[in-house]
């Protein structure tokens, strides 16, 4: 039943055919130069030609070939217009749908999993998939309850077909590196390795689901679907309908788009202040826009939320080293700034740096963050890209010397993404809103004046004790409160710097470990 593994040898051919074709394109590049042709006209053909070989390779093989494809989707942004405006419709497609495996291996697997009798756990059964991804496929069904459902299947031999490819495809990622400017594909194609385990446990999922399920069950602006059931290989949740978030990039009318990037914006705050947990798949593939609710025409779009593979667990939210560094940046307080960044790890202690130049580097960044709303675009993405990714910039000099520590690696990742699906829609966003209300730091929050006096109010002293320094220390709230210790940076590094030369680095996919068993809410 193992249908990927059973064409490894298939698959790794045409992975491993992949560099011979960015070699042979790139000699017919030379020849075109002699032939008369500019170069940069030629470059822009080689590399269009390239993505298209790239994308309708990984498409075809799913695994961690199409999760490679799905992570580099979202960046489509940053590349020039001329570049991605060819083959975008390749990349869209990848995060919808990939060619489907026959109905009799999802029998096989259903039958194995849930049991022989698996078709008196529905009224109704699809064979035809609703939508594929990289390990699995999703069938859309009616539960034996009369709700529909959606049933995700893992495809057979997915485990293995992720750690081949991701392993073949490693070999060659620097050829790579040139379709998405800025973006070091190494580090992310290492870290989708290493996400493998929690990528294929659907136990996990279904938990991180059931968490979020319950969090907004009655929020008005995220819907997030109820699992059903669940066991080895095998999810099923309800089923949610909507428009695709990947349509709504292609042709949203404004309102959509605009309400589409506020609320995923709104997701990716709240999410792990409410829950402990940070969605780490954004790609458009995983949520939906639904309508507003018959009969109330005051009610708005709502989001969707689909796929919980793929989590960071933050028991705290976010850390707030994040929102206090925001807030520091944009009051200009670049010391402050610098002081965070080294007490994280962000700078190694053997590397010194100006912390003019640091804020200089952020400022551009964060500035969706410095305005009332803010208008993602594809051409801010790319400005932001090619400042990063040129060599000969100060900027991408200073990013190359900044540190990713290892747990900022996925909320790093994740907020990228984000941003790239933000600009792909073009979506005017009140981001500052959601910092004030989600991020922790982003604040200053205002204490009680009653609670502060209880609190700081010193003892009396007698006159002839204490010297003149313990007096003023007993005047100062600072001294009753001193500052606490920096935190230790963390020593293991993330591979490739936390600027955003490899800010575009990251964007792939994760999920849960193996455990089995049999799980159904009525």
């Amino acid at each position: 039943m193992s249908d990927l593994p059973r064409k490894a040898v298939t698959r790794t051919a045409k992975l491993a055919a992949l560099p011979l074709g960015f070699a042979g394109r790139a000699t017919w590049g030379l020849g075109k130069r002699i032939g008369g042709k500019s170069a940069e006209l030629v470059a822009r053909e080689v590399q269009q030609r390239t993505a298209d070989q790239l994308f309708k390779t990984l498409g075809e093989l799913k695994g961690g070939a199409m999760k490679l494809g799905q992570a580099l989707s979202v960046f489509e942004s940053a590349l020039p217009e001329e570049i991605a405006g060819p083959y975008r419709a390749a990349l869209t497609k990848l995060q919808e749908a990939a060619p489907p495996l026959p109905a009799r291996t999802v029998h096989g697997v259903l039958a194995e999993r849930i049991g022989e009798d698996w078709r008196d756990c529905f009224l109704e059964f699809e064979d035809t998939p609703a939508a594929a991804a990289s390990i699995g496929q999703v069938h859309r069904a009616v539960w034996h309850d009369g709700r529909a459902v959606a049933v995700k299947v893992q495809y057979p031999g997915a485990g293995e077909a992720l750690l081949s490819d991701l392993a073949q495809l490693s070999r060659f990622a620097r050829l790579l590196g040139p379709l998405v400017p800025g973006m070091d594909i190494k580090p992310l194609i290492k870290e989708l390795r290493e996400r493998v385990s929690e990528e294929l446990d659907y136990e996990l999922e279904a938990q991180a689901q059931r968490e979020h399920a319950a969090e907004f069950a009655d929020d008005p602006d995220v819907l997030v679907p109820q699992v059903v059931h669940q066991s080895d290989q095998v999810l099923v949740t309800e089923w949610i309908d909507g428009i695709p978030l990947s349509e709504v990039v292609a042709e949203g009318t404004e309102e959509q788009r605009d309400r589409a990037g506020q609320l995923l914006a709104r997701f990716l705050f709240s999410g792990p202040a409410r829950t402990g947990l940070l969605h780490a798949d954004p790609h458009p593939g995983n949520f939906r826009l639904l309508p507003a609710e018959e009969g109330d025409p005051e009610s708005e779009w709502r989001l969707g939320v689909l796929d919980f593979g793929t989590v960071d667990r933050l028991p705290g939210g976010l850390p707030q080293t994040i929102g206090d560094s925001l807030r520091l940046a944009l009051e200009g307080d670049a010391a402050g700034v610098y002081r965070l960044l080294r007490e994280e790890g962000f700078v190694k202690e053997s590397i010194d740096l100006d912390p003019d130049a640091v804020l200089d580097y952020l400022l551009p960044i964060i500035e969706p963050t410095q305005v009332e709303e803010f208008t993602f675009t594809r051409g801010w993405l790319r400005e932001q890209a090619a400042r990063i990714a040129d060599p000969r910039s100060p900027a991408h000099q200073l990013g190359r010397q900044l540190n990713l520590p290892p747990s900022y690696v996925l909320i790093h990742r994740v907020t990228l993404s984000t941003i790239g699906v933000l600009c792909q829609l073009g979506a005017t966003v009140r981001m500052r809103d959601e910092l004030e209300t989600w991020l922790p730091g982003f604040l200053v929050e205002e204490e009680d004046p009653e609670e502060f006096l209880e609190r700081e109010e010193p003892e009396a002293l007698p006159a002839q004790e204490g010297t003149r320094a313990e007096g003023a220390r007993a005047e100062s709230p600072e001294a009753e409160s001193p500052e606490a210790e920096s935190p230790e940076a963390e020593s293991p590094e993330a591979e490739g710097a936390a600027g955003d030369n490899e800010a575009l680095e990251h964007a792939g996919n994760e999920g849960g470990s193996e455990r089995k068993g049999d799980t159904v809410e009525a």
